[in-house]
């Protein structure tokens, strides 16, 4: 369960839908932002993964229309692009700030398709009885609470 799904808190932004909606909303959202402890390293991360990503087709030109915007809004992102660090990573952890789960430490892995490895399923995963594994759970029954009464109008 990521930060952008119904019991993550909000929803993705139209302008953020597509690919690398992660990386505009990280640049670009200070709700998206905060939800982040570890902001700084993750974002520098995340500027790396997309130089890795832009040199696999450098005339792709929805990347540069991506890279173009985030330059011009986050003076972070333009130093790091700037930087011309590349990194592929398939997994990691990340601390969210939730405003109902409170912090939340959470693994990932990125599971790429054989088939077309420009899509990729992220799985996030919480150590079984930790308090992030409790604010998990706390968020799917908040969300079922929230499904189900939607489903009843």
């Amino acid at each position: 369960m990521g930060p952008g799904s119904s019991a993550g808190g909000a929803a993705y932004p139209a302008a953020a839908r597509g690919r690398n909606r992660s990386a505009t909303l990280l640049f670009s959202d200070p709700v998206f932002k905060s939800l982040h402890q570890d902001w700084e390293p993750m974002a520098r991360t995340a500027a790396a993964m997309l130089r890795m990503e832009a040199g696999r087709d450098p005339h792709d030109q929805r990347m540069a229309a991506l890279v173009g915007e985030l330059s011009w809004r986050d003076e972070d992102f333009r130093r790091w692009w700037g930087d011309h660090r590349a990194t592929a990573r398939d997994r990691g952890s990340k601390v969210f700030k939730h405003p109902v789960a409170g912090e939340l430490t959470l693994g990932w892995d990125a599971l790429t398709c054989v088939a077309d490895p420009e899509q990729q399923l992220v799985v996030w995963t919480a150590e079984p009885g930790s308090p992030s594994h409790d604010g998990l759970m706390l968020l799917s029954s908040w969300a079922a609470r929230t499904d189900s009464s939607a489903a009843g109008r």
